[in-house]
C-alpha cells in the first residue's frame, strides 16, 4: 500500500508543476470554450480505520458510514485541483466495547485524469479514471468525551468514472487517509501513544455522482484532442468525398455534375457552360444532332425545322435503349436514347409514344415475355421521373425478337432493347 501511495503521489506531484505548461500546450489546439472545467461531486460509502485503536474497540469491515463533498477545477483535460470535505462516523461492532466517534476533514488535492493520460478514448468513451492526492486538516471527536483532536492528513486515491451523459458521471472511489499528530485513538477512548509521522490510517470506499458545470458540450474529463482532431478529419474527408462526387461527369459532357444543370445530356453533343444541350430553335433536338441528321439523311420538311424527320428516326428504330443479359436495367451507355425521347416529347406536348420492350431467344419464352415487359416498364419510369406524363406513354412487352441469329452474342445484344413509336 505504501508503494502504491508513493507512486500515486509522485504522479500527482508532477501534475501540479506540469499543469500550467500542459495547459499552454493544449491551448494551441483547443480553446477554453472547447470543454467545461468545473464540477461538483457528492459521494457516500463505507470506511475502516486501521490504527491507532484502543484494545477491545473495533468496527465492522467495512463500517458505515461516511460522506464526501467536493468542488473540482481542471486546468486542462489531464490535470486539475479539487477542494473536498468528508465526514466519517465510527461505531462499535458486535463484541466490541461500545463507542461512537466522528472524524471531519478538508483537503486540497491535485487531480490527474488517468483516463486521458492513458488514452482511454482509443477504446471507450464511457469509462474514465482519475487519480488524486493532497494534504489537509482533520478533527476527531467522540461521544461523551470532552476533546477535539486536531491533526494534519495526507490523502490519496483513485476514482473510477462511468459517463452517464455530458452533464453527469457515476463515480466510485477508493482512498487512503494518513494522519499526522493524531493524539487520540480512532475510537476516542484513549491516547494514541504513536510516534512521529503519519501514523493514523483510514481507508474509505464511496459511490457518488459528479455534476459538470459550464456551457460547452463536454467536460475536460471526457475531452480528447485526438478524438476532436479525428472528428475534424472525418468532416473534411466527408467534404472531399462530396466534392469528388460532385466532380464526377456522369454524362461526359465536360461539365462536372455539381455544376451541371442538365446532368443527363446526350453523349457527344455540344453543351453550354452549365452543361445544357445547345438547342437554339427550341425543338427538343440538339443542334449538333440536327446537323448530323441533315447531312446523313438529306433535307426535307421534317419536325426539326431544318429538314430532319425526327419522328421517323425514332419510329424507324434509330433511337433505342439496350440491356445486359437477363437485366431489366438499361446500360449506362444507352440512357442517351431515353434522353433523346424526353427532349422530343417535351418539345411536342401533343405527342405520345409506345414504349416497346424485347428480349433475346435465350431461355424460357414466358420468362422472356415478362422480362421484355419489365424492361419497358423501367424505361417508362425513367421517362416519368424525367418529367414526361405517364398518360403519354403506353407499355408493350413484345417478348423474344427472333430476327437475329440467336447463337451470336453480338446479335443477341442488339435485340435486348426497348424501342419507341411516336403517335
Amino acid at each position: 500500500m505504501k508503494k502504491f501511495l508513493l507512486t500515486l503521489t509522485g504522479v500527482l506531484a508532477l501534475s501540479t508543476a506540469y499543469a500550467q505548461t500542459d495547459e499552454n500546450m493544449n491551448d494551441t489546439n483547443a480553446t477554453t470554450s472547447d470543454y467545461n472545467r468545473w464540477s461538483v461531486e457528492f459521494a457516500g460509502g463505507v470506511n475502516k480505520f486501521q490504527r491507532p485503536v484502543t484494545s477491545g474497540y473495533y468496527t465492522s469491515t467495512p463500517s458505515f458510514y461516511n460522506a464526501d463533498f467536493g468542488v473540482r477545477y481542471m486546468f486542462n483535460n489531464k490535470f486539475g485541483l479539487k477542494l473536498d470535505a468528508g465526514y466519517y462516523n465510527f461505531t462499535e461492532k458486535d463484541g466490541s466495547m461500545p463507542f461512537e466517534s466522528h472524524y471531519y476533514r478538508a483537503d486540497l488535492q491535485a487531480v490527474a485524469n488517468l483516463g486521458r493520460i492513458m488514452s482511454f478514448e482509443t477504446w471507450t468513451n464511457t469509462f474514465g479514471l482519475l487519480g488524486h492526492a493532497g494534504f489537509g486538516y482533520g478533527q476527531l471527536k467522540a461521544e461523551n468525551k470532552d476533546f477535539t483532536d486536531r491533526m494534519f492528513n495526507f490523502m490519496a486515491g483513485v476514482t473510477g468514472q462511468v459517463r452517464l451523459g455530458n452533464r453527469v458521471a457515476l463515480t466510485g472511489d477508493f482512498s487512503t487517509v494518513l494522519n499526522a499528530r493524531q493524539d487520540k485513538t480512532w475510537d476516542g477512548q484513549s491516547n494514541a501513544n504513536v510516534g512521529r509521522g503519519f501514523q493514523g490510517i483510514l481507508f474509505q470506499g464511496t459511490l457518488g455522482l459528479a455534476f459538470y458545470l459550464g456551457g460547452a458540450e463536454k467536460h475536460a474529463d471526457w475531452f480528447a484532442m485526438d478524438s476532436m482532431l479525428q472528428q475534424k478529419v472525418d468532416e473534411l474527408e466527408g467534404r472531399i468525398a462530396t466534392i469528388e462526387t460532385g466532380l464526377t461527369d456522369s454524362d461526359q459532357d465536360g461539365v462536372p455534375d455539381m455544376f451541371d444543370a442538365e446532368p443527363n445530356s446526350m453523349a457527344g453533343v455540344a453543351v453550354d457552360q452549365k452543361g445544357r444541350t445547345i438547342d437554339r430553335n427550341g425543338n427538343g433536338v440538339a443542334d449538333e444532332l440536327e446537323r448530323y441528321f441533315d447531312t446523313k439523311y438529306g433535307t426535307g420538311s421534317g419536325t426539326t425545322g431544318s429538314g430532319t424527320d425526327v419522328k421517323s428516326l425514332i419510329n424507324d428504330g434509330y433511337v433505342n435503349v439496350y440491356f445486359d443479359f437477363n437485366s431489366s436495367t438499361p446500360t449506362t451507355e444507352s440512357v442517351a436514347g431515353i434522353n433523346f425521347l424526353v427532349k422530343y416529347l417535351t418539345a411536342n406536348p401533343s405527342a405520345s409514344a409506345d414504349v416497346v420492350g424485347y428480349a433475346d431467344e435465350i431461355g424460357n419464352s414466358d420468362y422472356n415475355q415478362t422480362l421484355s415487359q419489365k424492361r419497358a416498364e423501367n424505361v417508362k419510369q425513367i421517362l416519368v421521373d424525367a418529367g414526361i406524363s405517364g398518360s403519354r406513354l403506353n407499355i408493350k412487352g413484345n417478348g423474344e425478337d427472333t430476327s437475329v441469329n440467336k447463337s451470336s452474342k453480338g446479335a443477341r445484344q442488339i435485340v435486348r432493347r426497348v424501342t419507341f413509336q411516336i403517335k
